[in-house]
């Protein structure tokens, strides 16, 4: 069982994080923008088991002759660990499902040849979360006992906390050159969303989303990244994992699924607007997007996705759209959200949850499957870990995860970004390319990079 301590003062989990960022399989669940949806910030330290799935599924770096999702759900269930404490999780992982992933659950073959070289899923089990209560203004140290008992494992995380101060602050980067390339150019990307629209007039797919890439060779290093990232544009679902030969650095507005006491919550997004240079621009395009019949449309289509997906593992009648067509705010954008929730059935697990919904409806389009297929046909590139999930798997069943956008993944010396939009037959083409840009934004300028 979990030993938790409370530590005596209420450094800024940053700050934490800074000491162990260099750590292998160091993660960090960043909820840097204060509001309703993120209470709580969650790092995870000190791996005692470690599940990668790709070409095989290793346990630890052995090969294992189970699948990944028979190990998950197994474990979740033979490991299940009640937990009264208030925090969202004491015992239990933390990693992300990458969107190849979806594709290969789905059945589907991708077209194009990988890009970065990413498991198509990581999750540790972390002897130790260091877990900061936004609303209590309080951190708490859990440990677990495995590889050393808790009570010293404790008394190291809380000296090195204690010490924090000490700490040298790390230099800014400063002016640096940087180069951006995109995997369309924009006359392409316009061509392929024709295209698109035609799949969507001839009655294939009713909307889709639709992604390009992009590229970044910048001296910038991902963690500096990072904090810049969520100083300027801070998120409720916003993250930082460590891994061996690539960083994830993601400052996610949206969350997929969320569980606690097995009663689930999905909150898409569909509809954007640009944050207006003045007051009076900002409020009209936060009412433009308000009053968008052509968003609400978009979002209300991926609304009755995202309802049949929980249909499929909620008890009947317990699935219900909450909010519907609510503006949320951020540093660069306004956002159209929606509100879904329901009630799992009795002995499914949140492995069994993602295995019904993912990879998320708002992501892809409807009908989801066909949308998959057109999305791979006319992009020009595999999304690997972009448009997959973030997030957390408890050993009391609960989960969180995000949806994986705004969100830089980094290897060799190169981000790898990720921007797109839902595209329906109302779709102005000049406009969908434009909020790509949007919503590269946050990005490119903690990069430095003013326009491409």
């Amino acid at each position: 069982m979990a030993t938790i301590r409370t530590y005596k003062e209420y450094p800024p989990i940053d700050k934490v994080f800074d000491l162990y960022q260099d750590e292998s399989h160091a993660v960090f669940l960043d909820s840097s923008l204060r509001n309703s949806l993120g209470r709580y910030s969650i790092i995870g330290i000190h791996p005692y088991m470690t599940l990668v799935n790709g070409e095989q599924f290793t346990l630890n770096d052995k090969v294992m002759d189970c699948t990944f999702e028979e190990f998950l759900k197994d474990h979740l269930k033979g490991n299940f660990e009640e937990n009264k404490t208030g925090l969202p999780i004491v015992s239990g992982a933390i990693g992300y499902f990458s969107y190849d992933y979806g594709l290969k659950k789905e059945g589907l073959v991708s077209r194009h040849e990988k890009e970065v070289e990413i498991p198509d899923c990581v999750f540790c089990f972390y002897d130790v979360f260091i877990i900061e209560d936004h609303q209590e203004k309080q951190l708490h140290l859990v440990a677990n006992g495995q590889g050393m008992a808790c009570e010293a494992r404790l008394d190291i995380i809380e000296t090195q906390i204690t010490n924090i101060k000490t700490k040298k602050p790390q230099p800014g980067y400063g002016q640096v050159e940087t180069k951006v390339e995109a995997n369309f150019s924009k006359n392409d990307y316009l061509c392929a969303l024709e295209k698109m629209i035609d799949y969507i007039i001839e009655g294939d797919i009713y909307i889709a989303n639709m992604t390009q890439k992009l590229r970044i060779k910048s001296p910038c290093g991902p963690y500096e990244l990072f904090k810049k990232l969520r100083q300027d544009n801070p998120s409720p679902f916003g993250g930082y994992f460590n891994y061996d030969d690539f960083q994830v650095v993601c400052a996610s507005p949206e969350r997929f699924l969320k569980m606690t006491d097995r009663h689930v919550v999905t909150r898409p997004i569909k509809g954007t607007r640009k944050r207006g240079t003045t007051r009076q621009e900002d409020e009209m395009n936060r009412q433009e997007l308000a009053n968008s019949q052509k968003d609400k449309s978009e979002l209300l289509m991926i609304v009755d996705l995202e309802r049949n997906d929980l249909n499929k593992v909620c008890i009947p009648g317990t699935v219900k759209v909450g909010e519907l067509f609510t503006v949320e705010q951020y540093a660069t954008v306004f956002h159209l959200v929606s509100n879904i929730d329901g009630d799992l059935e009795e002995g499914l697990t949140a492995m069994d949850l993602i295995g019904a919904t993912f990879p998320g409806g708002s992501i892809t389009g409807a009908p989801k499957l066909r949308a998959m297929e057109v999305i791979d046909e006319l992009e020009h590139g595999r999304r690997d870990l972009y448009t997959g999930s973030m997030g957390y798997m408890s050993l009391d069943g609960n989960c969180d995860f995000n949806i994986v956008i705004r969100t830089a993944l980094y290897q060799n010396g190169t981000y790898h970004l990720g921007v797109g939009g839902g595209i329906t037959c109302e779709s102005i083409l000049e406009d969908e390319y434009e909020e790509t840009m949007q919503k590269a934004k946050a990005i490119l300028e903690s990069l430095k990079i003013k326009e491409m």
